[in-house]
């Protein structure tokens, strides 16, 4: 994606800069960098980092090592419990706190936000403006859950969910599409394994759907957004980049 769109806009950028947003060097230590022979662009060492070239095309090395510019990172996170989706927070820890030191100076933020009790699936990137086209009330992209619900789940359940239930604020929701995976019963209690798929993002809307029709979330996964699927080689916590074709579909191209 960043390829193409700087070779359409034929966009250049400062050396220092583009060193500053990768974060390998501020604008001053690449200055310094320079002035020592450490910085070489096209197999040769320039002295003033104010030089602008393509990011794409330039071959930029610091210290012998290939820099690879990127403007914008999109990282597939398999989100574990008791750590929130957001950028930052006094009492707990964040998905941000999940990453390596490399994505930090791309200031990444999460697409949307699980519970701090749910896993799954959470994107990550920088990208405003995919993040505003997956977010958006209009688009209605899809998400689905697997849960374990306490309860007697059963097709009268899925009926309401597909006509639409009303949440304890009153607000009816969009249809969506359960199905009941496994029924079991636990400690003298029903319960359910079943898989929920919404389109749109209500606060704990999965739990609440299931308030509303008598039932108890007690483990709550989401294993899709869009045409991203959670990668099951993924554990809790790790991560990793989106392929170019997951990229793509996910942008509808």
């Amino acid at each position: 994606m960043n390829k193409e769109t700087n070779k359409k806009s034929g966009k250049k950028l400062r050396v220092d800069k583009i060193l500053s947003h990768l974060g390998l060097a501020t604008r001053s230590e690449s200055k310094k960098l320079a002035k020592q022979g450490r910085i070489t662009v096209d197999g040769q060492p320039i002295k003033d980092t104010g030089l602008q070239v393509d990011p794409e095309t330039a071959a930029i090395e610091l210290d012998g090592q290939a820099v690879r510019y990127r403007e914008f990172v999109y990282l597939l996170l398999n989100k574990p419990q008791d750590v929130v989706s957001a950028t930052e927070d006094k009492w707990d820890r964040t998905v941000i706190d999940l990453l390596d030191p490399e994505y930090l100076a791309f200031e990444l933020f999460p697409v949307g936000r699980l519970d701090k009790d749910t896993e799954g699936l959470l994107l990550l990137t920088n990208d405003g403006q995919l993040a505003h086209e997956l977010l958006s009330p209009r688009k209605h992209v899809p998400k689905t859950y697997e849960a374990i619900v306490l309860g007697a789940v059963d097709e009268a359940d899925a009926d309401a969910f597909r006509a639409g239930v009303t949440l304890d604020d009153g607000y009816q929701t969009m249809p969506a599409e359960l199905e009941i995976v496994r029924r079991y019963e636990s400690e003298g209690a029903d319960h359910a394994e079943i898989r929920l798929t919404i389109k749109e993002g209500k606060f704990h809307q999965v739990k609440r759907m299931f308030e509303a029709v008598g039932k108890q979330v007690v483990f709550l996964k989401r294993i899709s957004m869009g045409t991203l699927v959670l990668d099951p080689q993924l554990e809790l916590g790790e991560y990793r980049e989106l392929s170019e074709e997951e990229l793509a579909s996910l942008r509808g191209e």
